[in-house]
């Protein structure tokens, strides 16, 4: 009996060291560690060539080791920041602020892209201008995502308001590589979307209702911005560093934009096996703006938005931009 306790007590001893060991290695890992999110699509670009020209890890140092993570929907992003699976990355403003409103220590430190996005509508679906999708259903990425923001700014312009806040407009949620499907079923009636799914749309007979100047605040709407939380932002170096890498990126955009297409259409081969058609990347190219800018404005009036949808319970999002690590290296 005796000798069975001990056993038992031996074992127990040996599973808490060993637990105690892998907490103190995974803690080590993640010290040495920076983990990048984005999605893989054309309005993350600053952040795919920041990858790719290896700014990142240039900025970060070489003891620092650089790992990405993408995804799909803005809401995955969140939860991924706010579990610490990932540290920083680009993501649409729309999500941030869901969570900023309930938990503060989520930000927004910088601009990555403006523009980006359309309003089109399937051919023979009759809908020719805003006013026109009364009674229609229209594909959105996500619920509370950035365009589904910007669809609500027109609709409300127009007069019309989506089913779930007492209106006829269907806001129906899909991947944006459903939409072509869709609208040959006939399921949907437009969609709102980012680049470069409008232009794929448009090629295939989809009508443009209103292109990326024109759709909500048109060069204005920030489609992605720099995310992260307070727990990363205590360590100014590292958040500085992100920014610089950033900074590098858009100039190599700007100065030497064919090259920063051909990174793209290399990065995302690598990631999905498919390589996107060249003219679907010209296009996309000519209705985005790489860039750190952000009107404020904007981010505030997409929380009244958020609000008004009953995203969240209230606007105030006071401090959740702070353009001060980007400021601090210009």
């Amino acid at each position: 009996m005796r000798r069975t306790i001990i056993t038992v007590i031996s074992l127990m001893l040996l599973v808490t060291l060993a637990a105690c060991g892998k907490s103190t290695e995974g803690s080590t890992a993640k010290k040495n560690e920076i983990t990048i999110g984005y999605f893989p699509n054309l309005t993350h670009i600053t952040t795919i060539v920041g990858i790719e020209k290896g700014y990142f890890q240039e900025a970060f140092g070489k003891d620092i080791k650089i790992k990405t993570k993408t995804f799909t929907q803005g809401g995955l992003f969140m939860e991924a920041l706010a579990s610490n699976a990932i540290d920083i990355g680009t993501t649409g403003p729309g999500p941030v602020l869901n969570y900023y409103v309930k938990d503060s220590k989520y930000h927004i430190l910088s601009g990555s892209v403006n523009g980006g996005a359309s309003l089109v509508a399937r051919n023979g679906s009759k809908i020719n201008r805003v006013q026109d999708l009364a009674g229609k259903k229209v594909i959105i990425p996500g619920i509370g995502n950035t365009q589904d923001l910007m669809l609500r700014k027109e609709l409300k312009k127009a007069g019309l308001k989506a089913k779930t806040n007492g209106g006829t407009v269907d806001l129906h949620p899909s991947a944006p590589a459903e939409a072509s499907t869709l609208f040959k079923q006939n399921s949907v009636d437009a969609a709102a979307l980012p680049e470069p799914w409008g232009y794929v749309l448009e090629e295939q007979g989809a009508t443009s209702i209103l292109d990326w100047e024109h759709f909500a605040w048109g060069k204005e709407t920030p489609v992605t911005v720099v995310a992260t939380s307070e727990k990363f932002m205590k360590d100014k170096k590292k958040t500085e560093a992100y920014l610089k890498a950033q900074q590098k990126a858009l100039a190599f955009i700007h100065d030497h934009p064919e090259d920063a297409k051909a990174l793209v259409i290399k990065h995302l081969k690598d990631l999905t096996g498919k390589e996107l058609d060249q003219k679907e990347v010209d296009a996309a190219f000519g209705r985005l703006e790489a860039t750190s800018d952000l009107n404020q404005k904007v981010i505030q009036e997409m929380a009244d938005l958020s609000k008004e949808a009953n995203y969240i319970p209230k606007n105030d999002i006071k401090g959740m931009v702070d353009l001060s690590f980007l400021q601090a290296i210009e």
